[in-house]
């Protein structure tokens, strides 16, 4: 789950670390009342949408005063940004934060994120601050340096915190304020469920302060149930239509933008069949898995989930069943296929528990189903129906 610039500053701000003061605007006839909380003459006016990239797109902009804010959110609130992170389609402005504004000496890049690869908590560092860091990992992998540490109750050690920061060369002072922040970061982490806190830029004023001038936060959705302060921040507008339906159906659904798809249980199956569509020369619509044991009105949801997305071209159904039921998933199936008129061709693979019932199900539906006998069938077939 994402979460807004202002919300992840907020945060940072309860763990004790250095943010500038800001406030997020809904409409525009908040600005004159909540602008007076800011000390600043100069402002930043940010948009508020779920995508890097802002400033590019014109999202992010630096005024002289009051008077020049209002005419700017005036512009911004309401605009649809395109990024290279939203899509063509963009996504539009409706919340607004305006900061105050800093004399920038220096830009930093810090994040911190769970390396599941190594099981510990990965910092990255780099000198490059206010650059996408895929850009800098590509063009000059040396200005990047990556910290592991193990998962512990008392966060990095001294040690570990010089490691960190050594990048940056800070001063004695800002040193003792860089450690307070990676203990922050750590905290948050581990505390509230996040999964990545990235801070770009960071920056050094010329006054010599370190402060968090952007700020991004995702937390791992398998959390959320015990973080019920984190799923309030949670944005619906910024979500795609058909996973805020998926998630009231508990099934692990992401659109993407091929024209087959696909309905698996497990995840690593799932994959592995996203991967022969793409051997055989087509793209999955999307990943769907409802998982191990999903009753007959979760499977029914989740194929008229994939029939919402105007893309898909034909279907391609890959179950192997363990916990699942082959022949529930067909009624699912079948019952589904029926209410919404199914246009597109379908190719199943059963294998496993009650497989024969399945098919015995799905071969008594008078619906057009092709049959798979295994997976490397089913992704020829599916191919070769929707030419």
């Amino acid at each position: 789950m994402n979460i807004h610039e202002y919300q992840a500053k907020k945060i940072l701000k309860e763990f004790g670390a250095p943010v500038s003061d800001g406030v997020v605007i809904l409409s525009l006839d908040e600005i004159e009342k909540k602008i007076i909380k800011l000390k600043s003459k100069k402002f930043v006016l940010k948009a508020q949408i779920h995508a890097g990239g802002r400033g590019k797109a014109g999202g992010v902009k630096l005024v002289e005063n009051i008077s020049d804010l209002e005419a700017e959110a005036k512009k911004m609130m309401g605009k649809v940004l395109v990024t290279h992170q939203t899509g063509p389609e963009g996504k539009e402005v409706k919340r607004l934060y305006i900061e105050e504004a800093s004399d920038i000496a220096k830009e930093y890049y810090l994040s911190c994120l769970i390396d599941r690869e190594s099981s510990k908590i990965a910092f990255i560092s780099s000198t490059e601050g206010g650059m996408d860091i895929e850009k800098v990992a590509l063009e000059s992998p040396k200005k990047i340096v990556t910290n592991k540490i193990e998962l512990k109750n008392e966060g990095p050690n001294d040690i570990e915190i010089d490691n960190i920061i050594s990048v940056f060369k800070f001063n004695d002072n800002q040193k003792i304020i860089a450690s307070k922040l990676i203990k922050s970061l750590y905290k948050i982490l581990t505390e509230r469920d996040a999964s990545l806190i990235e801070i770009n830029p960071l920056i050094i004023t010329k006054s010599n302060e370190i402060i968090c001038l952007d700020a991004k936060m995702n937390f791992d959705d398998n959390a959320i149930f015990r973080r019920p302060e984190i799923l309030k921040l949670r944005d619906l507008n910024e979500e795609n239509s058909a996973e805020i339906e998926a998630s009231k159906h508990d099934l692990a659904y992401i659109k993407l933008n091929g024209s087959i798809g696909c309905m698996v249980n497990g995840a690593g199956l799932a994959m592995a069949t996203m991967d022969i569509i793409k051997l055989y020369g087509q793209e999955p619509a999307n990943f769907l898995d409802v998982g191990g044991g999903a009753s007959k009105e979760k499977v029914a949801a989740a194929f008229e989930l994939i029939l919402s997305d105007k893309n898909v071209k034909g279907i391609l159904i890959n179950i192997f069943g363990g916990i699942m039921r082959c022949d529930v998933l067909a009624q699912g199936v079948v019952e589904a296929a029926k209410k919404i008129n199914l246009s597109v061709p379908l190719v199943v693979r059963l294998a496993g528990t009650n497989f024969k019932e399945g098919k015995e199900i799905l071969d008594k539906s008078d619906l057009k189903i092709l049959s798979a006998s295994d997976l490397n069938d089913a992704a020829k077939k599916i191919v070769e129906a929707i030419k």
